[in-house]
């Protein structure tokens, strides 16, 4: 399932957030941008099974830290779920967030 995250995906019409998007590297590092906003992000992801753990290093705006969640992936989407460390990973989906594999 992680290979499958490989890629650039951008966040769906109709999203928080349309446009946004992450570009998994095979490395095991993330880049992320919203153009809309000027922002920025970057920093090492990992995946096993379903469940994604994020580190964001830098951010346009500061906002760096820990996200885990959980992701399934059908053909050219992504439904993806994140929340802070904090907070704990959610078992299943409650608001995913869609993204196109691009």
């Amino acid at each position: 399932m992680k290979d499958a995250l490989i890629g650039k995906w951008s966040q769906n019409e109709g999203q928080d957030y349309p446009g946004l998007w992450f570009d998994f590297k095979e490395d095991g590092s993330f880049k992320a941008g919203y153009e809309a906003m000027g922002i920025e992000s970057g920093g090492t992801w990992t995946a096993e099974g379903n469940k994604i753990d994020m580190d964001q290093t830098y951010h346009t705006f500061g906002f760096i830290g820990k996200t885990i969640g959980i992701f399934e992936i059908e053909g050219d989407q992504l439904k993806l779920e994140m929340v802070s460390e904090e907070v704990g990973r959610p078992e299943t989906f409650g608001a995913p967030l869609l993204y196109t594999k691009i």
